[in-house]
């Protein structure tokens, strides 16, 4: 049987990786095997290429960023995504082909095309059953961001970025959820935490098979 792929997207400081997390814990408290990772990373690869395309302290040209994300999602779909799905699991992913088209896309500003071909090339064309968008302004986003991050040893390659480069993340996220409604929900993450999860378990709940 088929598992069920659910992404949660969103730009810094929206809050992704706590609904995550709850969203895992709550699947499970039902019964349901599930696997959560987050994007890049998720494997011995993954995680060692997460530390090269997040540390700002080594440049990287946008092409370079792109394509070690990519190679980062290509070991992930292979080595855990894919045989988790086929075993019929729930798998929730922290960032995901969204996050590529609204970051280095709508934000770096590389070929929208390109950028769906190498999504394609690297999920082998599995795309998410459904994607939860947790929207927040982009200036709300980069100070909880940064306010939460003040003892990492490295500065993050996108939290430090200007507000205009996340505002045009924030708007290519909201078209990718204009261009796909029965994929993408979008979520207002502006308000109490407790009311983003209610409002995401709602959704999951209506659009999770029995």
């Amino acid at each position: 049987m088929a598992g069920f792929f659910i992404t949660v997207e969103g730009i810094e400081g929206s809050g992704k990786t706590t609904i995550a997390e709850r969203l895992e814990a709550w699947l499970r408290s039902r019964g349901h095997t599930t696997f959560l990772a987050r994007e890049p990373g998720g494997t011995a690869v993954g995680e060692a290429l997460r530390k090269l395309i997040l540390d700002a302290r080594h440049p990287l040209c946008v092409e370079s960023e792109l394509l070690l994300i990519e190679a980062a999602r290509a070991q992930l779909m292979d080595e855990v995504v894919l045989p988790r799905l086929d075993q019929g699991q729930t798998v929730i992913l922290d960032r995901h082909i969204d996050s590529t088209t609204a970051y280095q896309g709508y934000g770096r500003g590389l070929d929208l095309d390109w950028i769906a071909r190498l999504n394609h090339f690297a999920t082998r064309g599995r795309r998410p059953d459904r994607t939860l968008l947790l929207d927040v302004d982009a200036a709300v986003g980069l100070s909880r961001a940064r306010g939460r991050n003040l003892d990492v040893p490295y500065a993050d390659r996108f939290e430090t970025e200007e507000r205009a480069f996340m505002e045009r993340v924030r708007q290519g996220f909201l078209t990718l959820a204009r261009q796909d409604p029965a994929r993408v929900h979008a979520v207002d993450a502006s308000r109490d935490v407790d009311a983003v999860w209610g409002e995401v378990r709602e959704d999951i709940q209506n659009t999770l098979p029995n």
